[in-house]
């Protein structure tokens, strides 16, 4: 029996609710299932994986505590590019180093949106096959966007 809980928490924009973890088969699974759901916006799929105790460390030393203040911030980074969000990119693996339970993945995020591509890793520590705390190295403010015409 899995130690970890799940209050249910509500997308503020599409109302989605998620209520329950979805546990996977290994960490492998977990990671796999993460990139799927961020590449196709799937918030409730995001959020299956996040137990209440979620932490993600991001750049500046930003630290998102907690299954409802990163459900928050996964609302807004799905939503459409048109309405401030990264809806439309998409994240391919380029390497990755597993240790334990926590797999390290270099990635890079392309979409029709951006000028160019943008390089980063992510280590997701995985447990119980959930993903319980990431390190992230996305930082929005240096990603180039193709300008206007």
């Amino acid at each position: 029996m899995s130690e970890y809980t799940a209050v249910a928490v509500t997308n503020p924009h599409t109302h989605d609710v998620s209520a329950e973890l979805v546990p996977e088969a290994d960490p492998a699974d977990v990671v796999a299932k993460h990139i799927q759901a961020l590449n196709t916006g799937d918030w409730p799929g995001l959020m299956a994986q996040h137990p209440d105790s979620i932490e993600m460390h991001l750049p500046g030393g930003t630290v998102v505590r907690g299954r409802e203040a990163v459900g928050n911030l996964y609302a807004a980074f799905t939503l459409p590019r048109a309405q401030r969000g990264m809806g439309g990119l998409t994240f391919t693996e380029q390497s990755r180093c597993e240790v334990g339970n926590t797999i390290i993945v270099n990635w890079r995020a392309t979409a029709d949106f951006l000028a160019e591509p943008y390089y980063g890793s992510d280590a997701y520590v995985c447990d119980d096959g959930l993903m319980v705390a990431i390190v992230g190295t996305m930082d929005g403010s240096k990603l180039v966007f193709k300008t206007t015409e």
